[in-house]
């Protein structure tokens, strides 16, 4: 049971599905910022940092604030980033639905995306990062790619800039992805900050697609 339990909550133990979680042979300075449960307010001024460090993203957006944030999720993709599906709902009791529901938030979530994309959605992230059999038995049908994380902040945990900038600049390293949120202030901080030290080191954010050669959208 404790095995079980651990595995579902780590996603890079590849207990239920295969998750990418970084690129280990990656020998150049790249690594993939990501960022969970936007579309919000606070994404426009993530994507006014990104710009200004030359920096791209993945967005992993929930379905129904892509419906209060079309614009939004318009001006991420309208400025060359990826977006990904990360459910309708982010319900917290994600973990416990059957994989018909589970599928339904899927494909719920990527008929949203798709209007903006015209392409198929291939990058999912499960909330929390929790995998279940249930959502490998979805993942059989919408064939999406599950997409972690090495470089964890911890930003939806505690508001302590420092605490949370030093927690990811020491575990910074070729083909790490970083997962921060776009949908509150001391993020928003933390990620200015964290572009300075990006640069500052040689580093270069690249979008999940360059760093790990895979396809964010099919035809």
């Amino acid at each position: 049971m404790g095995i079980n339990a651990f595995g579902s909550a780590r996603i890079s133990s590849n207990y239920h599905v295969k998750a990418f979680c970084n690129n280990p042979s990656e020998t150049e300075k790249k690594i993939a910022l990501t960022f969970d449960d936007g579309p919000s307010e606070f994404t426009l001024e993530v994507l006014e940092l990104l710009k200004k460090y030359n920096a791209k993203a993945t967005f992993f957006c929930i379905g129904k604030n892509i419906e209060t944030h079309p614009e939004i999720l318009q001006k991420i993709i309208d400025e060359g980033h990826l977006v990904g599906n990360h459910t309708y709902s982010h319900s917290k009791f994600f973990d416990f639905y059957t994989y018909p529901t589970i599928m339904e938030e899927l494909q719920k979530t990527d008929r949203i995306l798709e209007k903006f994309t015209s392409k198929k959605i291939n990058f999912f992230r499960p909330p929390y990062g929790v995998t279940t059999p249930s959502i490998r038995r979805a993942l059989k049908f919408t064939k999406h790619k599950v997409i972690g994380w090495n470089i964890r902040s911890l930003d939806g945990g505690t508001k302590n800039q420092d605490l949370i900038l030093n927690r990811i600049k020491k575990r910074v390293s070729p083909g790490g992805i970083v997962l921060l949120h776009d949908t509150a202030p001391h993020s928003v901080f933390v990620l200015e900050q964290f572009l300075q030290f990006l640069q500052q080191n040689n580093y270069e954010a690249v979008s999940i697609e360059e760093l790990l050669n895979l396809k964010a959208y099919e035809n």
